[in-house]
């Protein structure tokens, strides 16, 4: 599991910073489609690129998870980094508040992020199924997949 850290002494002086593993297709797909959401709000950049900025935080523990870094040195790990990067949009996200009040969202997110990130290439090849190659623009793919699966089911129950 990913360790959480709550600030640093280290801040970015200009904007947040959300710190990815630019090794991941997976991450980077996802890093795409927040680019585009926050409008130049964060500063997105790879671990390998500024790891060694942020001297307090174990660059194994940048390997295990995404950080986002504000510049009152704040830090979000995992599924929170995501969560709190919805809040830099022109749009309102529950997730970062439902992270951060209730225990059993915030647990269920981080043992999911945990388990995703040790699948990455498995989620990378789902999440291009389900919603597109293109991270700017998402297609509906799995609501197609659900359609056909309860119109199978509708199927078998009609001629059973």
């Amino acid at each position: 599991m990913f360790r959480k850290f709550k600030k640093t002494k280290y801040p970015p002086s200009h904007k947040p910073v959300l710190v990815w593993d630019g090794e991941c297709g997976f991450c980077k797909y996802w890093v795409i489609r927040w680019k585009s959401l926050t409008s130049g709000n964060i500063v997105y950049k790879t671990y390998q690129e500024v790891a060694s900025q942020f001297q307090d935080i174990p660059i194994k523990e940048f390997k295990k998870a995404s950080r986002l870094i504000e510049t009152d040195g704040c830090v979000y790990s995992g599924p929170d980094s995501a969560y709190r990067s919805y809040t830099y949009t022109n749009k309102t996200w529950p997730w970062h508040n439902w992270y951060t009040r209730y225990n059993w969202f915030a647990t269920l997110s981080d043992h999911g992020y945990n388990y995703i990130a040790k699948h990455r290439p498995f989620f990378f090849d789902l999440t291009k199924l389900c919603f597109g190659s293109d991270p700017k623009h998402l297609k509906p793919y799995w609501l197609l997949y659900l359609l056909a699966v309860f119109a199978a089911f509708y199927f078998l129950w009609t001629i059973l």
